[in-house]
């Protein structure tokens, strides 16, 4: 379960962040200043830090500086929330290293995406090279490769990642709206309809074969991934 750390001195914006990161099943931390973000950025270790740049005391900008410059967090993904008009700051955070930015008033769907992104795109190299096994199936994430029996499947890029995407929720279930957000990077599911995601996985099991049983249908929610079966 990913960590995420939320450094906001609003407490309505922390309430909203927390409801929709644990209902995507991340982990969530909040720190109320910079000071305390640092504290806990160092001591439990979160996968992700979404910073405030507004925040009493050390601003996010000074926390990200010190974050970057800590052999401890200098690695750990950073995601900004800015107002509107913050454009220099926006540059200057970058320019500092943080990862992304998210501006001011945001869609808390649209964070979570990022968020997701963000946790991807830092996973080790070691494991993505090491690609997953499951019994017949083997997915090597680095060469965008999947093989069952041994033998290649060719899937289409959404196929791709509906697999990896539920085979990275470690046996939890995941709804079609959070299989839109990830794969399809919808934030707003409504932007699409969600039988979308029904047509693809029934295309996937086709192509997975044997290993078809493997994805498995929640009735009314959505789909989980078995690995063990």
């Amino acid at each position: 379960m990913p960590t995420v750390l939320l450094v906001e001195d609003e407490r309505d914006i922390a309430e909203l962040v927390r409801y929709h990161v644990e209902k995507a099943g991340m982990r969530y931390v909040h720190a109320g200043d910079g000071g305390s973000a640092l504290r806990l950025a160092r001591g439990d270790r979160p996968d992700v830090v979404v910073l405030d740049l507004m925040l009493p005391g050390l601003d996010g900008l000074e926390v990200c500086r010190q974050l970057r410059r800590d052999p401890v967090t200098r690695d750990l993904p950073i995601i900004m929330l800015t107002a509107r008009g913050e454009e220099v700051d926006r540059v200057v955070g970058l320019e500092l290293g943080a990862d992304d930015y998210v501006v001011k008033p945001f869609s808390p769907r649209e964070l979570v995406a990022r968020i997701r992104a963000i946790l991807r795109r830092a996973e080790p190299a070691e494991r993505r090279a090491a690609g997953q096994t499951s019994g017949a199936l083997h997915v090597d994430e680095a060469r965008h490769a999947v093989m069952v029996h041994g033998q290649p499947i060719d899937l289409t890029a959404k196929e791709f990642g509906l697999l990896t995407a539920l085979m990275r929720a470690d046996g939890r279930v995941l709804s079609r709206e959070q299989l839109l957000e990830t794969v399809w990077g919808y934030a707003n599911a409504a932007e699409i309809e969600s039988r979308t995601v029904d047509v693809h996985v029934r295309r996937l099991r086709a192509k997975l074969g044997s290993e078809a049983q493997r994805v498995v249908t929640v009735k009314a929610i959505g789909y989980r991934f078995d690995g063990e079966t």
